[in-house]
């Protein structure tokens, strides 16, 4: 997937009227996504980056890992904070908007792997259902 069609597939997505607000949304998601996939047994922030466009893979490799993830809804409204007149609702349509597109451009299993290095709730956030454990 060239850049030019992940911007595209999240504009369809996020139903965005131009690319240019699609391409300013996924640079925000992308680069807020790249602190939060710190890995512990084997790199999936690397793997990631390597399946994805040169400029998404710079976005989200040239974060520094955070030291404290943030919940599913403070990693949405860290999103708000970084996009101007964006609110918690807005948000959270445009990290939801990203993630998908994210989600169908790499492999399930990779996929898998990073939501199980993410606190619950962000299954949601990639469009997938949020199972729980059985006790």
């Amino acid at each position: 997937m060239r850049w030019s069609e992940l911007i595209e597939a999240v504009r369809e997505s996020g139903q965005y009227a131009t690319a240019a607000e699609a391409e300013r949304v996924t640079r925000t998601v992308l680069s807020a996504l790249g602190g939060q996939v710190v890995g512990v047994i084997g790199d999936e922030r690397v793997e990631l980056a390597a399946r994805l466009p040169v400029e998404a893979a710079k976005l989200i490799a040239d974060e520094v890992p955070v030291r404290r993830q943030l919940t599913a809804a403070e990693f949405v409204e860290s999103v708000a904070l970084r996009l101007e007149g964006a609110t918690p609702a807005t948000a959270r349509w445009d990290v939801s908007s990203v993630l998908a597109v994210l989600a169908q451009a790499v492999d399930g299993e990779l996929v898998d792997r990073l939501l199980g290095l993410l606190p619950p709730g962000y299954a949601l956030l990639f469009g997938r259902a949020e199972l729980a454990q059985a006790a």
